[in-house]
């Protein structure tokens, strides 16, 4: 059994980054200068999966967007703190909240912004596409893209190594 599975199996509060984790990281600006993203309906899924099976999920972003806080309401993220660009505090009085130890936290981010939290998590991911000095240190790098999968496959490993992938699944094949 991989290092990267002993880890997820104890995940309780799975963190998500938003630009270039739940979406490709692009900007798109409007013409009155609202900024848009694209959110990929797998990774919501996934996110909701986890919750289904009892693991708390958050999302901690450097940038504030109301489409983020939009996103993160239709799928019942409770945790989210937006507008952070000091991630290790945001992160310690998350943990404090939830009374969660850090070794039952995961998180996933792509730059160096996020690794103030990826070097506290039990359980650090990154996707392909990420900075290289986040990828060599986090436990599990994606093979999908940021925004195009990566958080449902971050979701699904966990699932997997906590056992409770098929259960989770099981009302959709009933």
């Amino acid at each position: 059994m991989s290092e990267a599975i002993i880890r997820a199996a104890k995940i309780r509060l799975m963190i998500f980054d938003v630009d270039g984790i739940l979406t490709d990281g692009s900007l798109h600006f409007g013409a009155d200068g609202e900024t848009l993203k694209t959110f990929n309906v797998l990774d919501g899924q996934g996110i909701r999966l986890l919750q289904n099976a009892g693991i708390a999920t958050a999302i901690i972003s450097a940038r504030q967007s109301p489409i983020v806080a939009r996103r993160a309401a239709d799928l019942g993220i409770t945790y989210v703190r937006q507008g952070i660009h000091d991630k290790k505090t945001a992160f310690l009085h998350l943990l404090q909240e939830l009374n969660i130890p850090a070794d039952e936290c995961g998180f996933i981010g792509d730059d160096v912004i996020d690794l103030p939290v990826l070097t506290r998590v039990g359980f650090a991911a990154s996707v392909p596409n990420g900075h290289a000095e986040v990828r060599q240190r986090v436990h599990h790098v994606t093979t999908a893209s940021g925004g195009k999968g990566a958080a449902r496959e971050v979701c699904d490993f966990i699932l997997r190594a906590q056992n409770k992938y098929d259960s989770v699944l099981a009302e959709y094949l009933a």
